[in-house]
């Protein structure tokens, strides 16, 4: 590299740097999140084109774009703007688990469980991360694996209504009784649109308490 390069970047980095002001750049955020809290994704995406525009590798706009792509449903605009935060700062668990999003949308599961499995590493114990790997290898018909990984975020978050479903359809999956699970669910979320799917295919009417969590179940 020679110092012509060198002095050709920093121009350059310059002039991006002065595309935008502070506070064009703060005014078009706040206009993007205006809309997308009226879920106009599309004009939510379109607010943000001149910031793209201006740092086309800019961590923070790819990871919202990816966001607002992915409520939008396009996918693999979505994973694009994910993988060109995740380029931009390669340690970004935030941008990972963004990525997983678009990804499950696909039905990439191989990719999915790859990257959740990435996040674990760094991060054993991250709760999103773990719950869409136990989604992932479920929808892969890996079931034992996928429960393991359900019993051991619920001696964490004992109550959780997500990892409680994820539960259920694991059981559901492996054709073994579910019924107290999904109950379970519908005391904590009376609304519960997935355990009310399930117990209607066959649930009893007895009333059950808190069922604990399958770790609960396993010897030592």
């Amino acid at each position: 590299m020679n110092k012509y390069f060198f002095l050709t970047f920093w121009l350059l980095a310059a002039a991006a740097r002065a595309a935008l002001s502070d506070a064009e750049i703060r005014d078009t955020y706040h206009q993007s999140y205006r809309y997308e809290k009226s879920q106009n994704y599309t004009d939510a995406i379109r607010a943000l084109a001149p910031v793209i525009g201006a740092y086309p590798q800019g961590y923070t706009v790819n990871l919202r774009l990816g966001w607002l792509n992915y409520l939008q449903g396009a996918h693999a605009t979505a994973r694009a703007h994910y993988e060109a935060a995740i380029k931009t700062m390669p340690d970004s668990i935030e941008a990972r688990l963004g990525h997983l999003l678009p990804l499950l949308a696909q039905e990439r599961y191989t990719d999915a469980e790859a990257v959740a499995r990435a996040v674990i590493r760094v991060d054993p114990a991250n709760y999103y991360a773990n719950l869409r790997l136990a989604f992932t290898l479920r929808m892969q018909q890996k079931y034992d694996a996928a429960e393991d990984i359900v019993a051991r975020q619920l001696g964490y978050y004992p109550t959780d209504v997500s990892l409680l479903t994820e539960w259920g359809l694991i059981k559901t999956a492996k054709h073994l009784p579910a019924e107290r699970i999904f109950n379970d669910v519908l005391t904590l979320d009376p609304e519960n649109v997935t355990a009310k799917a399930q117990l209607s295919r066959g649930a009893t009417n007895a009333t059950t308490i808190l069922s604990p969590s399958p770790a609960a179940n396993k010897k030592p």
